[in-house]
């Protein structure tokens, strides 16, 4: 029969076991990796979330600056159309009857076209030419005050700068009562609808006399 070993035997036994047995087994709080713990890259970490997080806020501070420009922009334009639909919306309540008002003002110009056929007044006349002058021009005048109440007047151009804007030339003619380039007669006045031109004087304008040549100049070259 075999002998069982004895407890000195296996004390022994564990105590000549190898030292390279023994040292396989790491001692506690031994660091046995090479790498670096999540603690060591902390202060690099939170300098590029740093980073990212200043980048992120440039970024959102550029877009809203974009927005706010755009927003005034915007702003800037609508006020634009509600003043020029406000403008529209004036210029139509003031000006609607032009067409209107650009047919009444004929009238008118022949009620003076009637006065202008009747004889010039004198001692004697017939009194029924007297009665019809003075019937027309009581009718002309109250004509007249009416078209004024509306916006509606008339301006005589005599003797005033030609004007293209307000006047139409229908002659011209040298003349020594009045400058060139001046009004010396006008057929009929010019019309305007509170301030704006309904139609134009015409009107027949002063032509100044060439210059005469100096003596001694051919000028039939």
């Amino acid at each position: 029969m075999m002998a069982r070993p004895t407890k000195e035997g296996r004390d022994m036994t564990d105590h000549n076991a190898s030292p390279e047995t023994a040292h396989d087994v790491p001692e506690q709080g031994v660091e046995t990796s090479g790498h670096e713990t999540p603690g060591m890259n902390e202060t690099g970490g939170e300098t590029l979330e740093e980073t990212t997080s200043e980048a992120r806020i440039e970024a959102l501070e550029a877009e809203v600056a974009e927005l706010k420009d755009r927003w005034v922009r915007s702003e800037a334009e609508s006020q634009n159309i509600r003043t020029r639909a406000k403008r529209d919306i004036e210029d139509a309540r003031q000006y609607a009857i032009q067409k209107f008002a650009r047919d009444v003002v004929e009238a008118a110009d022949n009620l003076e076209r009637g006065l202008a056929s009747l004889p010039a007044k004198t001692e004697g006349e017939d009194v029924l030419i007297t009665k019809l002058r003075e019937g027309i021009e009581g009718t002309q005048r109250s004509f007249l005050g009416i078209l004024e109440r509306n916006g509606i007047t008339c301006e005589d151009p005599t003797g005033k700068p030609f004007d293209a804007n307000l006047h139409q030339a229908m002659a011209e003619q040298p003349s020594d009562q009045h400058p060139s380039g001046h009004v010396m007669q006008a057929w009929t006045p010019a019309w305007l609808l509170k301030g704006r031109l309904l139609k134009p004087a015409m009107v027949v304008v002063a032509k100044g006399e060439p210059a005469a040549a100096p003596q001694g100049v051919d000028t039939t070259a």
